[in-house]
């Protein structure tokens, strides 16, 4: 909807422009009757400006005026381009020029008609290099057996439209820049950031310097920049990094197109360059060449930061909300549903580090879900658990923990381990932040633990277990996809994991965790030396991650000792016994199963790990319902001789004794 000040501006625009091209059109009819008379003694000299302009009253600059400030045009350069646009505007023009030009097929606008037709004509304005050209305003259309002056000009689309007081995005750019609109209110950490790039970009030195944006939150960073760029009267338009290109060329025409288009519309650009592969050489280069080239207002989002350009760059790093803030944040979105929750934010906040829009969206889920207040704290743990999703899902595979205490079969004393972790987990923020235990040092205060013990122990399901009691998340990380042999890029992948872990406190979980977390070595070449940095760097993390870290391996005495010190909590699986194997054999069978005759005594005699009973049971399973039978122990010898094959152990007689 237009507004009453726009429409008046628009009026007095048009007006403005008829006057303007009304001054043009008389420079071609008295150039035309000096070419139809054969001769030009007796015309009167005429002078820019005789024609009445009609936007005298306009409280703001009119279009043609704007565009003749923003790139500096001469009176000639001016009369081309109105020239130009009297043509798609005015129907009598390209009759005009064609008599002008003593040509009827010449309906169209030249140098060389402009060279003759006006005065305070140069040549210098024919130049690539000189406004008209350079910024693209007027395309010199291509035409055989012709030169420079004699090829017909034609006036860009996007600059008809915005002579006309019309703002509509350069077509070109449509697919690649999009508005990025001002959110309604920063937190203050945030809004303080802001103030920073308005008074970056306000200090008036030239070139502007890049400000670089560096955080885990995409959405706060842009909200940033479109807050700072707002605060000085500059709107914001974001270009993914992706979409780039490689190709010198058309890097320079996506620069002048976007240049043009910052003057005309008063932009600046913000590149988001999250999800930029750094390993990728070219379209790294061609960030930092966009970078270098443009001129104007450049912002630059990113998780890490990005290298030093040769243009002068300002860094600020982006976190997330303080607790104070989140906390006010969960209050504003809930509105009069807060009251109740009975205090219950504060667990949502020492436990998720969410963003302002994830804080929106997941109070929008939860209220959406139930309506009950006896069940809206459960609905804002879960969707803030989703919320905090996303970034973890790409890295690592979330696994569901359906396991319980009842399942889990330990000694008594790794169980009470067991039970310490969750409830470190639970209380951290009540020792660190609320009796000041974390103020006193940041150093330690990561809650990790090595599960050691043969495969089929009851590692992964103890981190279910866990996971399951403290209503977390579980991610189980793929070591094939962190431990890379490029120089640096396993600490990046790491870094990456423990990142996006850190918004949802979820545990994450490294299987065959000796693989990485061998022992230092000592450094006879290059490659000990950037293992060992690598390993060096996990200790670090692991130490400031605030969530669970959870390292399960076969081989315990493969770990690095620096390990062993640092790690708060160790839990031993033992091979299980006979006793603990019943116990497994009883637990396992689902309370639906059908099952006949199964003697718990013998089959408590195989030596095996609950791993291997659950593969031999689920087996059997299978091999019952084909048969459309209950679970008998035949079913349960014959794929126990397939399991120990497969683990290529032989079945003893003192194993089977009785079975058979």
């Amino acid at each position: 909807m237009m507004t009453a000040h726009e429409d008046t501006w628009s009026i007095g625009n048009q007006c403005y422009l008829v006057a303007a091209l009304a001054e043009v059109r008389a420079w071609l009819e008295q150039h035309a009757a000096q070419v139809s008379s054969e001769t030009a003694q007796g015309m009167p000299t005429r002078r820019w400006g005789c024609v009445e302009d009609g936007g005298s009253q306009l409280t703001a600059p009119p279009a043609l005026e704007q565009l003749c400030s923003m790139f500096h045009f001469s009176p000639f350069e001016r009369a081309i381009l109105l020239l130009c646009a009297g043509v798609e505007l005015d129907s009598t023009f390209a009759g005009l020029c064609a008599t002008a030009q003593g040509d009827p097929t010449r309906l169209y606008p030249t140098f060389s008609l402009a060279l003759a037709a006006f005065p305070d004509a140069h040549w210098s304005a024919l130049t690539p290099e000189a406004p008209l050209r350079r910024w693209r305003l007027v395309e010199v259309v291509q035409a055989p057996a012709s030169d420079l002056v004699t090829r017909p000009l034609r006036i860009d689309e996007r600059v008809l439209h915005f002579l006309a007081g019309i703002q509509v995005l350069d077509e070109r750019l449509v697919g690649l820049v999009e508005p990025v609109s001002r959110p309604q209110e920063l937190v203050p950490s945030h809004a303080a950031l802001a103030e920073r790039v308005a008074a970056v970009w306000t200090r008036g030195s030239e070139p502007l310097p890049v400000i670089q944006l560096c955080g885990a939150d995409e959405t706060s960073r842009r909200a940033i920049a479109a807050t700072g760029c707002s605060g000085i009267g500059v709107n914001l338009f974001c270009l993914p990094a992706d979409v780039i290109p490689t190709n010198a060329a058309e890097m320079e025409a996506l620069a002048r197109l976007w240049e043009r288009e910052a003057a005309l519309t008063s932009s600046a650009l913000y590149i988001d360059a999250e999800i930029v592969d750094r390993t990728d050489a070219r379209t790294v280069t061609a960030v930092s060449r966009l970078l270098e080239r443009l001129n104007g207002g450049v912002l630059l989002g990113s998780c890490e930061r990005w290298r030093p350009l040769r243009r002068s760059m300002l860094t600020l790093d982006v976190h997330k909300p303080t607790a104070q803030e989140q906390r006010t944040l969960w209050q504003a979105a809930l509105g009069d549903a807060h009251v109740h929750l009975n205090g219950h934010i504060h667990s949502l906040v020492s436990q998720f580090n969410l963003g302002p829009s994830a804080i929106h969206a997941a109070v929008r889920e939860a209220l959406s879900a139930s309506a009950d207040g006896s069940v809206l704290m459960a609905e804002l743990w879960n969707a803030g658990r989703a919320q905090s999703r996303p970034r973890l899902d790409d890295l690592a595979q979330r696994i569901q923990p359906v396991a319980t205490w009842d399942d889990l079969v330990l000694p008594e004393a790794e169980r009470r381990i067991l039970a310490e972790i969750a409830a470190h987990v639970a209380h951290r923020t009540t020792v660190y932040e609320t009796w000041g235990f974390g103020a006193m040092s940041s150093r330690g205060l990561g809650i990790s633990a090595l599960f050691a013990g043969a495969s089929g122990t009851g590692k992964t399901m103890a981190a279910e277990v866990l996971a399951n009691h403290l209503r977390l998340d579980l991610y189980r990380i793929d070591l094939s996809a962190v431990v890379s042999k490029y120089i640096g890029e396993t600490e990046k992948n790491l870094r990456r994991v423990f990142d996006a872990a850190e918004d949802g406190g979820a545990i994450v979980f490294f299987d065959e965790a000796d693989a990485l977390f061998g022992k230092r070595s000592e450094v006879k070449d290059s490659h000990d030396r950037y293992a060992n940095i690598e390993i060096n760097y996990l200790l670090q993390r692991m130490e400031h991650y605030s969530g669970l870290a959870v390292l399960a391996t076969n081989m315990k005495g493969a770990l690095d000792p620096a390990f062993m010190r640092r790690i708060r909590f160790m839990v031993n699986f033992p091979f299980p016994d006979t006793a603990q194997r019943a116990q497994i054999w009883r637990r396992i069978f689902p309370p639906r199963m059908p099952t006949e005759e199964l003697d718990i005594g013998k089959l408590a005699r195989l030596n095996i790990t609950g791993g291997n009973i659950r593969n031999i049971v689920l087996n059997a399973a299978f091999l019952a319902a084909a048969e459309g039978t209950p679970v008998r122990m035949s079913h349960l010898l014959r794929t126990t001789r397939s399991e120990y094959t497969k683990i290529n152990k032989p079945l003893t007689e003192t194993e089977l004794g009785g079975w058979q």
